[in-house]
């Protein structure tokens, strides 16, 4: 059974949208997050807040699960570190050029999967099939289980506006 959850006091509203379902003794928390991205190829360190969901699920040995809603969108672990960052952002740029020629950015010619403000967005398309729209990380001691420099990153690749990120917690 899904049960509704008190909204936690100093929760963002649009980190609101929290579950939780109890099956024998495992728990399974999920709470969808609002990104905002700022730029094409914004590698944003979202840890820290997803950390926060891992604390609110109380849950203290398991898994977490990372899943970006959107083709356009990436969730990648690796270093904050600002150069290594750049380096990544221009990677993907030469393996996928903005300014490259895409059939899915002919609008002549595509007939599927459009919307009336529909944007030229196939080199962003592109790099994501280099990156991943999810990713796990363990939990031990009620703490993500992640290496010394390991940061998790949301990673948009198109254009800045609000993105969804579910972050599911599960264990006991």
């Amino acid at each position: 059974m899904i049960e509704p959850l008190p909204v936690p006091l100093g929760m963002p509203s649009h980190d609101r949208r929290a579950r939780v379902r109890r099956v024998g003794g495992l728990t399974v928390w999920t709470e969808t997050l609002t990104i905002r991205s700022r730029a094409p190829r914004d590698f944003m360190d979202v840890t820290d807040r997803v950390a926060d969901v891992v604390d609110r699920a109380g849950i203290t040995e398991g898994w977490l699960g990372l899943f970006s809603k959107h083709t356009t969108a990436a969730v990648v672990i690796n270093e904050n570190e600002p150069l290594l960052l750049a380096d990544m952002a221009a990677m993907l740029e030469r393996l996928s050029a903005t300014d490259a020629t895409y059939g899915h950015n002919d609008f002549t010619i595509r007939t599927v999967n459009m919307h009336a403000d529909e944007c030229a967005n196939g080199h962003a398309h592109c790099q994501h099939l280099l990156l991943s729209s999810s990713q796990s990380v363990p939990l031990a001691d009620g703490h993500l289980d992640l290496g010394e420099w390991q940061r998790i990153f949301f990673v948009e690749l198109d254009r800045p506006r609000d993105r969804q990120l579910v972050v599911q917690v599960f264990g006991i």
